[in-house]
C-alpha cells in the first residue's frame, strides 16, 4: 500500500529561551549535531519531491535558529504551505520576515492569564507572548493560540476565552501528557479531561467561528454519544507514518514528535527521507495495525476499526503501549455514566 505524506512537523532546533514545566521535549539546549543549513535545504527539496503539502516548524523555539527564514522560504518556493509554533518570547523584528513568507498560520502558546502562564513558562513570558501575538495580528498574520491543559491551568480556560473572544484569533486546546518535564501528577484526570471536552463543545455551540474559532486537538477524545465533534477533523486513527511525519533537529525521523524516541525510523544523514518513508517495514505500529494490538482500554470497542486506539502519544505515556488511549469520550461515558450497552 502506498502512503501519501501530507504534513511534516519539523523541530528546527531544540534550543529554547524558556524552561516550561510541561515541555514534552525537555527543550533548552540545542541537540548535538543539528542539521546544517545545506542539509535542511536538501530535506525541503526531498519533501517537495514527496509531494508534501504542509510543514509546521516548531522547536524548542524555532526562531532561535538563525537560518529559520532561509529554510522556510525554501519551502515556500517549492509551494509547500508553512506554519510556525512559537512561545512568543522573541524579538518582534522577525515579523517582517514572517509576513514575506505568507504562512498559513502562526501559533503562540498561551497557557493561562499572566500569573498562571508565568508560573508555567517563566517570569514576564505572558506579556512578551501577548505583545508578539498582537503585533503579528496587526501585521495581518493569521494567528492561533495553543493552550496545553494540565492541572495547573485547567481553571484558566474561561479566562482565556474572555481574553480572546472577538479578536479574530483561533484557539487550539490540547492535553498535556506525562513526558519530558511534566510530572504525571499534573496530568488531568479522566473527569477533568471530559470537562475540557464539555467546555469546548459549549464554546462551539455558543459562539460562531467568527466570534471564537476554537478546536480540540487530535488528543481531545473520540466518538462521544453526547458531545459533537470538536477535533480538527473527524478522527480516523493516529496518522503517524500514514500521512504525517516528524523530523527532529538532528535529522532523526519519527512518525510523530509526540511519541518516544525508541520509535525513530532512521536518521536523514544515513538514510534519505524518501527511503525512510517508502520502507515497507517502517511505522509498523500504524501501517500494520490490527485488532490484536489494542490495549485493554480499547479491546472490544465497536469503534476500534475507525479509532485504532486513539492518540498514540497519550496512549504510550499514560499506559506504556500504543492503541490504548484512556482519554476517550466513549470509554469515559461508559465508565462514569454506567451505560454498558452504548
Amino acid at each position: 500500500m502506498d502512503y501519501k505524506l501530507r504534513q511534516v512537523t519539523w523541530e528546527l532546533t531544540l534550543k529554547c529561551n524558556l524552561r516550561c514545566i510541561h515541555c514534552g521535549s525537555n527543550a533548552g539546549e540545542k541537540r548535538r549535531k543539528e542539521l546544517t543549513t545545506k542539509e535542511a535545504l536538501d530535506v525541503v527539496k526531498d519533501l517537495a519531491d514527496l509531494g508534501v503539502d504542509e510543514i509546521c516548524f516548531l522547536g524548542g523555539e524555532p526562531f532561535l535558529r538563525k537560518d529559520w527564514f532561509e529554510i522556510a522560504n525554501e519551502a515556500k518556493e517549492f509551494g509547500i504551505r508553512t506554519l510556525f509554533i512559537s512561545n512568543g518570547c522573541i524579538n518582534k523584528n522577525i515579523i517582517s520576515k514572517l509576513c514575506k513568507l505568507e504562512p498559513y498560520g502562526v501559533a503562540v502558546s498561551i497557557d493561562g492569564m499572566e500569573k498562571v502562564h508565568d508560573a508555567i513558562r517563566g517570569r514576564s513570558s505572558f506579556k512578551k507572548a501577548i505583545s508578539f501575538l498582537l503585533s503579528c495580528k496587526d501585521n495581518g498574520l493569521p494567528m492561533t493560540i495553543i493552550t496545553t491543559v494540565n492541572k495547573l491551568n485547567l481553571r484558566e480556560l474561561p479566562k482565556i476565552k474572555d481574553f480572546i473572544i472577538g479578536k479574530n484569533i483561533a484557539w487550539q486546546i490540547q492535553i498535556a501528557s506525562p513526558q519530558g518535564r511534566l510530572s504525571r501528577h499534573l496530568v488531568v484526570s479522566e473527569e477533568e479531561f471530559y470537562a475540557v471536552g464539555l467546555f469546548i463543545a459549549w464554546l462551539r455551540k455558543k459562539y460562531s467561528t467568527k466570534e471564537l474559532p476554537v478546536i480540540g486537538a487530535h488528543c481531545c477524545g473520540y466518538f462521544s454519544n453526547y458531545l459533537p465533534n470538536i477535533n480538527m477533523s473527524y478522527w480516523k486513527g493516529c496518522s503517524a507514518g500514514i500521512n504525517i511525519l516528524g523530523i527532529k533537529s538532528n535529522g532523526d525521523t519519527i512518525g510523530c514528535l509526540s511519541i518516544p524516541e525508541k520509535f525513530i525510523e532512521g536518521n536523514l544523514r544515513r538514510k534519505g527521507i524518501k527511503e525512510i518513508w517508502n520502507d515497507n517495514n517502517a511505522f509498523s505500529y500504524n501501517r500494520k495495525f490490527n485488532e490484536e494490538q489494542l490495549g485493554t482500554n480499547c479491546k472490544g470497542c465497536k469503534y476500534w476499526k475507525k479509532c485504532k486506539g486513539g492518540c498514540n502519544g497519550l496512549s504510550f505515556f499514560m499506559t506504556n503501549q500504543f492503541h490504548n488511549d484512556p482519554y476517550c469520550y466513549y470509554r469515559i461515558e461508559k465508565k462514569f455514566f454506567k451505560l454498558d450497552k452504548i
